[in-house]
């Protein structure tokens, strides 16, 4: 026979409390960037149930970039972890070196692009989760 603490319950069928939720270090960006090299793609992803935040280290291969693009939604916090490479920010704004160690933050409704330098770029991305999917004039679309 099973207590009714093993079903959520406590005595008198009281409702336990949910046990608070633990801090605990996820990865190791470091090591991740230093295994040798793959071509490029995803090497962590945030996936935690019942998270609040999307989080993902990325790497670009020498050369490699995302092309400019609108994010009209979410503010996004980058931050280099290795290698360098050239932010594209703005319509008309000026190319920004990326290194080692840069934090950038890249407000909602900004245009942006990342182009990897001769040893790749890999770096920590940052937001809020993103909501549901929600369909949008063309315009607001990029």
């Amino acid at each position: 026979m099973t207590s009714p603490s093993e079903h959520g319950t406590g005595p008198a069928g009281r409702a336990e409390p949910e046990p608070e939720p633990e801090p605990r270090v996820l990865c190791d960006a470091r090591a991740l960037t230093d295994a040798p090299p793959v071509p490029g793609g995803v090497l962590w992803k945030l996936a935690e149930s019942g998270r609040q935040l999307d989080a993902n280290v990325v790497r670009l291969a020498p050369g490699a970039g995302v092309a400019p693009h609108r994010e009209p939604d979410l503010d996004v916090l980058l931050f280099v972890v290795a290698g360098s490479g050239v932010l594209g920010a703005g319509t008309g704004g000026e190319p920004r070196q990326l290194t080692e160690g840069a934090a950038v933050w890249l407000p909602h409704g900004s245009t942006r692009s990342l182009t990897a330098g001769p040893d790749g770029l890999a770096y920590l991305t940052v937001h809020r989760r993103r909501p549901g999917m929600r369909i949008r004039p063309r315009e607001e679309a990029s």
